[in-house]
Formats: structure tokens, C-alpha cells, sequence
């Protein structure tokens, strides 16, 4: 379906998933489009970004954030144009980084919008690698990891859109880079496209053996982002004094229970000792979001450059968002995975 100009379609929250989210989850309705009020502008969103922390905003489990409410437009970042403001510094036309939600429209006072202009070149990157999956990997291995050039990377999810940003930056700052991806392909797109010095198969029987011989030195910097049988391939690998940053553990996400088999947390706490090593959650825009301008100069020059490259799912309707939101939860995404709303 199209975008129209008087209806708003948007995706609400019917009811919380245990488990994986299915097809009772999100309910799609239909409203009037809003007309904004003083101090106000009306958004139209073009693109929607998929992340994993969406998961997390559909329990109501205890969390760095609120949980949607049942009922709620389903939270996400948006890319949007200005239909009409009556905010200052917005203008109808212009482009917009925001946090619309799953929906075609969205009202706006402007606090925590990011005004792109009335042209930028490729508008939807600023929902990866120009936008918060580029500044989580830039940020956390920069602040977190403190890179050194010389020492051995190690970057979980290296060919989804915070992974890959990872692992290029630190082949930029002279690190021997390792990736971890689930498959053949990604895995060659990680090497041959990206530039990493070798690529892991998590999928393989062989994984934590191949993952060994990949590091003879050992691991400096680790970083997470999925966690189970990955991050237990990884522990007896990792080097006194290493770091890890951790944005994310997607596997643990559609979890209802505790993983089977013993309580291994005194052995990873006995690690942390012995090692003295460095591990450290993070969520990005609490943590560095003040880092925001030297983020977007640096990384848009790489970018331009080419010395960072970017690899853009699109995913083509708002309707096909909850299903590809699925698939992102299963590892079947490849790169960034943005809905085009404008088709």
C-alpha cells in the first residue's frame, strides 16, 4: 500500500509478546492525519529503521527505557519530511532524522529532531551508519574499546549494520580484525567487501576452534552485541586487560527462561578478576550522545572517502514491517534493514 495524504497508518502495540513476537502483536489501524497545533510540526515519514532494542520496548520487563504502552504507536527512529511547522528551525520541505514510530505520520515540537536540510545526499543513512548504529559502533569501540593499533579485534554481528561499522573503523586505526557472522555469504561479504581480516561462521560445528586459530594472539577488544554460544566461544580467548563494550545481546531477546545448564557466572566473574579486564554496557545516546558532532564529521568524511562502507536492506511497505522485524530478531537481516514507507 501507498502512503496517503489523508489517513494515517500505524502499527500499535495489541498485546506483549512472550517469546518471539508473532502475528497478534502489532495491530495495524488507520486515523485521520493530525494537524499540528502551536509549537508543533506534522512529519511524514519516508523511511523506518529496525533495530533489535524495538524487542526490549515490547516487554514491560524492567529496562533502560519505558516500555510501550498496549494500545501505543510501536516506537522507532524515522527518517521524515516537514509537511507543515509551526516550530522554529523547521521549514515544510526539509528532512528530518526523528523518532516517529511505525506509522506514516507523526506530530512533532521539534526537541530531540535532527533538521538534515531540504536535500541531503542518501536521507535513510542517517538511520545506520550516519545515525545511531554508526555512532554505537564508533562510540563504543573508540570510548569503550580504546583502541591500539596492532592489537586483535574481535566484533560479534560483523555483517549487520553496527558490526561492520565496527570492524571498518578499527581496520582504519590498525587493528587485526576478526568478524563473526552467521553463513558463508555474510561471512565473504565481511572479508571481500568490508575488509576484515577474516570472518568466523557461528553457524559452523567448528566455530570455536576456527575462532582460536583466527587469534593466535588472543583478543584485545571484544565487541558484543549477541551474546550466548558466541560469547562462550569467545571468554577463554580474550586477553589480560582486554575491553567490551556491549551494545546488545540479541540472541538472549525473544528468551522466556534461563539458558540451560550450570550457573556460569562466578566464572565469568573470575575472569573479569584474573584478567583485569573491562566490560562495560552502554546505551548510546545516554552515554555519548553528547559526542554526537564529532561522530557525524568523522564518520561522514569515511564515509565519503570510502573507507567505510555500507550495506542497506530495504524492506519495500509499512505493511511488511512487523515480518521483517522478525527476521531481523532471527539473524535472517543482512546490513541495515529500513522500510521504505513511500512506495
Amino acid at each position: 500500500m501507498t502512503q496517503s495524504d489523508s489517513l494515517n497508518r500505524k502499527f500499535i502495540l495489541a498485546k506483549r509478546p512472550r517469546g518471539e513476537p508473532d502475528d497478534s502483536t502489532l495491530r495495524l489501524e488507520t486515523e485521520d492525519v493530525a494537524t499540528p497545533g502551536k509549537g508543533q510540526m506534522l512529519l511524514r515519514n519516508k523511511y523506518l529503521s529496525l533495530d533489535p532494542y524495538m524487542r526490549g520496548r515490547m516487554s514491560d520487563a524492567p529496562s533502560y527505557a519505558a516500555p510501550v504502552a498496549i494500545g501505543a504507536v510501536m516506537v522507532g527512529g524515522t527518517v521524515a519530511q516537514v509537511v507543515s511547522s509551526n516550530v522554529a528551525g523547521f521549514a515544510a520541505g526539509d528532512w528530518v532524522q526523528a523518532f516517529g514510530g511505525w506509522q506514516d505520520y507523526a506530530l512533532s515540537d521539534g526537541i530531540g529532531v535532527i533538521n538534515m536540510g531540504p536535500s541531503p545526499e542518501n536521507p535513510s543513512w542517517a538511520l545506520g551508519v550516519l545515525g545511531m548504529p554508526g555512532l554505537t559502533a564508533w562510540a563504543g569501540l573508540t570510548q569503550i574499546g580504546q583502541p591500539k593499533a596492532g592489537e586483535t579485534l574481535v566484533v560479534a554481528g560483523a555483517s549487520g549494520p553496527v558490526g561492520a561499522t565496527v570492524g571498518q573503523i578499527g581496520k582504519i586505526l590498525g587493528l587485526h580484525v576478526v568478524g563473526i557472522a552467521g553463513g558463508a555469504e555474510k561471512c565473504s561479504h565481511v572479508v571481500d567487501v568490508l575488509g576484515f581480516d577474516a570472518c568466523i561462521d557461528y553457524k559452523a560445528d567448528d566455530f570455536p576452534n576456527a575462532l582460536k586459530a583466527a587469534v593466535p594472539e588472543g583478543i584485545d577488544i571484544y565487541f558484543e552485541n549477541v551474546g550466548g554460544a558466541v560469547f562462550d566461544a569467545v571468554l577463554p580467548l580474550l586477553n589480560p586487560k582486554a575491553r567490551i563494550p556491549v551494545c546488545g545481546l540479541i540472541s538472549q531477546y525473544n528468551a522466556t527462561t534461563l539458558p540451560d545448564g550450570p550457573d556460569r557466572m562466578n566464572l565469568l566473574l573470575g575472569v573479569i578478576l584474573r584478567k583485569r579486564m573491562t566490560l562495560r554496557g552502554f546505551i548510546v545516546f545516554d552515554d555519548f550522545g553528547h559526542l554526537y558532532p564529532e561522530f557525524a564529521q568523522q564518520m561522514g568524511a569515511w564515509v565519503k572517502a570510502g573507507q567505510v562502507k555500507y550495506h542497506e536492506e530495504m524492506i519495500d511497505g509499512l505493511e511488511l514491517a512487523p515480518a521483517a522485524f522478525v527476521g531481523l530478531l532471527r539473524g535472517e537481516a543482512f546490513g541495515k534493514r529500513v522500510v521504505k514507507l513511500t512506495v
